[in-house]
């Protein structure tokens, strides 16, 4: 800490502040209705479609990892292998991820996870990243937060856009647009093909894993009247990866893996009268992951086993604004998700079983916000969400947000207060021995924070402090065979969130963002089957992955009109991680990453409304690992150009 006061002193002092416009940010995701970020008690990060459309990053995922806090980022190799998103130090399945209101997770995985791998920026318009328990307004698994994706709409006139990069390792990202709007319609098609060689995953060979991603996406808008539009919205994902086994002896040529994502989304908006409006939502998600699977790691033996994912949601959504001080968001949903795994081959070998694994579930919700203004001073949300599950779990979770704005601090003073709960996923159910004894796993979670501007809005400061726990985890433990089961740990995570944004002078911006992250993994360290025949050997008891201090500092200058150079460095500190076949005597016992620093640069050249750009990765060629044994990139460059919104 004293090293992160000693940088805001000096960057405070060190420049002469020149004062810059403030225009206001309005979001939608906080409460599913559109208000000014001023007013929100929530903690949220937005990335608009400036800060996407200038990064000269392929993939979201490392985007969101280097502008937000509390956003521990990893990734098990280089391009299309796994990457993970983790917000306050929680595991990645307690952030729940929309895109286009789409909830993305593959309901084939253990824990109902969603991975940032296949997601490119071509097609993306603005992210909202909240944090806290948000399970009142989003349901299910989001105890840690949620992230809101949105795609690009048609604007202006209709006119074809292309961009693209090249670099490294044979990178190759072209993307592709048409788009447009007029007084009752938008539309916009997208299409990106990325292309690498890439890099070993992991670190017991050198060999190359090549990935293949294309990203088809199609929006369009119609206004029918004055009180109906409607929207339709269709984004699909093809990729293909080629990947290493942990096994460090296994044959690496037989991994491969090919997967497809599908989400649609029809939305009829109708208004009657101002006070009312309401969506009628009918969407769909669809995913087939075909995976090599190792049958047997010592003779080499693997088949293609494909896995499927499927959720259809109907929502009703309304905003009722009673006057100018109330408005209430209420809304019904009914949720079905289904899973399932072919476990033959092309050859009818059998993998695990003799019979096709299928399960589904289902969910109905009710849940109402309602958000208050008292004077223009203190804007308040209180609400409270009802599920019903068909396991015949009935849960419930509420929420509190609270936002003053004060004249005597000239600042937003913030809180939250959440309970949020997450249901056993479709394959804890079907792997438990006695599903019907599964019960939903609870979280709570608070938060206060002040956002405040210095010298003429030349610093903006955001500090937040949160606090997080949840309980009646589902873990797996020897005794029984590691089936899933209800475990009394309790996981707590608690830590200081810093957002910075300094511009001294019109030429220069500098950011600097810091977490700390306290954290107490009691699923584990708790285990009561702890001792020489359980995966119990921990190196401490912090959360997996998650390092106590990560730190993102960056900078941009203007060297001389429309050439800017970019600096950014991130900074995470050691952390804990299962072990594997690999560790010492084959015990899966816990191991020590070390801590890293990989530092970028890039130049930027503006010509009109296109950008050229040359970035150099990891400069200094840093040798470090997110996950054990899985490789990092190494330092790499890339350069194209890119069209500007």
């Amino acid at each position: 800490m004293s090293v992160l006061l000693r940088t805001l002193i000096i960057f405070v002092f060190l420049f002469l502040p020149l004062k810059s416009d403030e225009t206001p940010i309005i979001v939608i995701a906080p409460s599913k209705s559109p208000q000014s970020i001023s007013t929100v008690g929530t903690s949220v990060s937005v990335l608009d479609e400036s800060t996407i459309s200038t990064s000269d990053e392929s993939f979201l995922g490392n985007i969101i990892g280097s502008n937000t806090t509390s956003n521990n980022f990893f990734q098990t190799g280089g391009a299309g292998t796994q990457m993970g998103l983790q917000l306050r130090g929680l595991p990645k399945a307690y952030t729940t991820v929309f895109v286009d209101g789409v909830k993305k997770s593959d309901a084939s995985t253990p824990k109902n996870d969603f991975y940032f791998d296949d997601i490119l920026t071509g097609s993306i318009s603005r992210v909202e990243v909240l944090k806290g328990n948000q399970s009142t307004i989003y349901g299910s698994g989001a105890m840690g937060g949620t992230i809101n994706i949105y795609s690009k709409q048609g604007s202006g006139d209709f006119k074809t856009t292309t961009n693209y990069q090249t670099g490294s390792n044979r990178t190759h990202d072209l993307n592709f647009s048409f788009g447009g709007s007029d007084e009752t319609k938008d539309l916009y098609i997208g299409l990106e093909r990325f292309q690498t060689d890439g890099i070993s995953a992991m670190t017991h060979n050198d060999e190359s894993d090549g990935y293949t991603n294309h990203t088809f996406l199609t929006n369009y808008g119609l206004e029918l009247n004055e009180k109906i539009k409607i929207r339709s919205i269709l984004k699909l994902v093809d990729s293909e990866l080629y990947y290493d086994a942990i096994t460090s002896t296994f044959d690496q040529v037989n991994n491969y893996s090919h997967e497809t994502d599908t989400s649609a989304v029809f939305k009829i908006n109708f208004q009657p009268n101002e006070k009312l409006k309401s969506d009628v939502i009918f969407n769909k998600a669809y995913m087939r992951r075909a995976a090599d699977n190792v049958v047997n790691q010592f003779q080499n033996y693997v088949i293609d086993q494909t896995y499927y994912s499927n959720r259809e949601t109907v929502s009703l959504e309304n905003n009722f604004r009673y006057n100018a001080n109330h408005n209430i968001v209420f809304g019904f949903e009914k949720e079905f998700e289904e899973m399932r795994y072919n476990p033959y081959d092309e050859n009818g070998v059998s993998f695990k079983s003799a019979q096709d694994v299928k399960k589904g579930e289902e969910i109905s919700s009710q849940y109402f916000d309602v958000q208050s203004n008292f004077g223009k001073k203190l804007y308040t949300t209180a609400g409270m969400r009802f599920d019903q599950h068909s396991q015949n779990i009935d849960e419930d979770s509420m929420r509190f947000t609270a936002a003053f704005l004060s004249d005597k601090i000239g600042g937003k003073l913030k809180t939250s207060y959440g309970t949020g709960v997450k249901f056993p996923s479709l394959y804890e159910y079907l792997s438990s021995a006695n599903p019907g004894r599964l019960a939903p796993e609870r979280g709570t979670s608070y938060d206060f924070g002040l956002e405040k501007s210095f010298i003429n809005q030349a610093l903006n400061l955001d500090i937040t402090y949160f606090n997080h726990k949840y309980e009646n985890t589902i873990e797996g433990w020897s005794s029984v065979s590691f089936a899933p089961g209800n475990v009394a740990g309790v996981v707590r995570t608690r830590g200081l969130e810093l957002l910075s944004q300094i511009q001294p002078n019109k030429k220069l911006n500098l950011n600097l963002n810091y977490t700390y992250t306290s954290t107490y993994d009691g699923a584990d360290f708790d285990d009561p089957n702890l001792g020489p025949n359980s995966a119990g050997d921990f190196s401490n008891s912090q959360m997996v992955r998650v390092p106590r201090h990560l730190l993102n500092i960056g900078a941009s200058y203007e060297l001389i009109d429309n050439i800017n150079l970019n600096w950014h460095t991130k900074y995470s500190d050691t952390v804990r991680d299962y072990g594997n076949v690999n560790a010492a005597g084959g015990n899966f016992r816990d191991m020590r990453l070390d801590s890293y620093s990989v530092t970028d640069l890039g130049l930027d050249v503006k010509l009109r409304n296109t950008k050229a750009f040359l970035k150099f990765s990891n400069i200094f060629n840093e040798k470090y690992s997110q996950a054990l044994q899985f490789a990092a990139p190494e330092r790499s460059f890339n350069l194209g150009f890119k069209k500007l919104y």
